[in-house]
């Protein structure tokens, strides 16, 4: 195998597992962010984890955010929860900084 060919799995390698990463980052933040939404809707045990879960993959519907911001806004409107949308949004990224850590540090 040449130099160059080993290079290039290299690189696919990298990519590969910096993707996995970034998947695995986003899927935590949205767990926190389900388990923090459902507490605001008074949700408890297995609710909020089913809740949680939801958030995560409400992330699936669409490329980007917007999905999981907007069923949780929807979700806080429906439960009478007062909340901005950019209030949430600013959660989501104390969020991913979180889920950052936790998957860096192997939580």
């Amino acid at each position: 195998m040449t130099t160059f060919n080993e290079r290039e799995r290299a690189f696919e390698s990298k990519f590969i597992h910096d993707q996995d990463v970034q998947f695995r980052v986003f899927a935590r933040r949205n767990h926190l962010l389900g388990l923090w939404a459902g507490e605001k809707l008074n949700k408890h045990g297995d609710d909020a984890a089913q809740y949680a879960l939801s958030v995560v993959a409400a992330d699936l519907a669409e490329r980007g955010d917007d999905d999981v911001l907007q069923k949780v806004s929807a979700d806080f409107k429906a439960g009478a929860v007062h909340l901005s949308d950019a209030e949430i949004r600013q959660k989501m990224d104390a969020l991913l900084a979180e889920a950052k850590s936790q998957i860096a540090s192997g939580k």
